[in-house]
């Protein structure tokens, strides 16, 4: 599929800026949406941009800030650019601030994805990937976790949005047989990783001496997926999913580690020790999360190769140079 213009939403976050630059590597044009939501510091998109622009010839990368929401405004935009496909990845992003508010995250994850898709199908575009997220899977008991397990008891709004998306999606793809990719994404980490994510967090407040905080006992668990492996996985459902129709997909590490463990690994990494300060868990959270990739592995060829020692030491290279 390279050579190609690919519309990319989100492109100025984390995940998207990530995407769009590996689109770019390869040879495709990339058009970038996003709306700058004011969850974490505009500066902070406005840099992933910037770096995005060093790595692209003009011709090859434009930019609009609108909101998805704003569907004659991103009907305009996918009408003018005529992108042979989209990589849908612009959310409302956050397990404990969707319980605030539950309305904005319905809004720009359901409403927004509509909106996708409703523009997607009316200018002819060939496929559509999404951003789900392994927060669909909510206390699930069977790990690893499957793409063919029960995911209809979300515990928190931001979860029960994604589980929308993912309904919507197939309903979208059994109207217009667009080919269609859900990807759940668990717990990404690495270079330009948002500010408000746990790594992040934990590595700016060990390197300054301040506590960081740890809700429960430490034995909840996560399985970290490096960016890059990410990235691999999404430009492979991408150019792959037309062979499928529509599909879910995990995208995970496959490798959980607990809580403690893990901020016993940043510290080393960092240099200095952790000052953990003890919360009770928080409502909305998970107990832990572990992807079965065997589909992925299987239909995708996708093959996280990133340990979590790996990506942390990335990681902190990379934000040790942004402090």
């Amino acid at each position: 599929m390279s050579g190609s213009v690919v519309l990319v939403t989100g492109a100025a976050g984390f995940i998207g800026s990530h995407v769009a630059q590996a689109l770019l590597a390869r040879g495709d044009s990339v058009v970038g949406v996003d709306n700058f939501d004011p969850f974490y510091d505009r500066a902070i998109k406005e840099r992933n941009l910037a770096d995005l622009k060093v790595d692209a010839e003009e011709s090859r990368f434009g930019f609009h800030e609108i909101d998805i929401c704003d569907t004659s405004a991103f009907d305009a935009v996918v009408a003018k650019a005529k992108p042979a496909g989209i990589i849908h990845l612009a959310a409302k992003a956050g397990v404990r601030p969707s319980i605030e508010d539950p309305t904005g995250y319905a809004r720009a994850n359901v409403m927004g994805t509509s909106s996708v898709q409703n523009a997607a199908a009316s200018h002819g575009v060939e496929r559509l990937v999404v951003a789900s997220s392994s927060s669909v899977y909510g206390n699930n008991e069977r790990v690893p976790f499957s793409e063919d397990d029960f995911v209809d008891a979300p515990i928190s709004p931001y979860a029960a949005t994604k589980k929308a998306c993912e309904l919507i999606g197939h309903t979208h793809w059994h109207l217009t047989q667009m080919p269609t990719a859900m990807l759940r994404f668990f717990t990404v980490f690495g270079p330009r990783q948002r500010p408000d994510l746990a790594i992040s967090k934990f590595m700016r407040a060990i390197h300054e001496g301040r506590p960081i905080t740890m809700f429960g006992d430490g034995s909840t668990s996560r399985d970290y997926t490096y960016i890059g492996d990410i990235v691999t996985g999404v430009l492979a459902a991408y150019d792959r999913i037309d062979r499928f129709g529509y599909r879910i997909w995990n995208l995970g590490g496959d490798h959980p580690i607990r809580l403690d463990e893990l901020i016993a690994k940043i510290g080393s990494v960092v240099g200095k020790e952790p000052v953990v300060e003890h919360h009770p868990m928080q409502p909305g959270d998970v107990e832990r999360t572990w992807a079965d990739i065997t589909s992925s592995e299987r239909d995708l060829g996708y093959a996280p190769s990133t340990s979590i020692e790996q990506g942390l030491e990335y990681q902190w290279a990379w934000l040790r140079d942004h402090l």
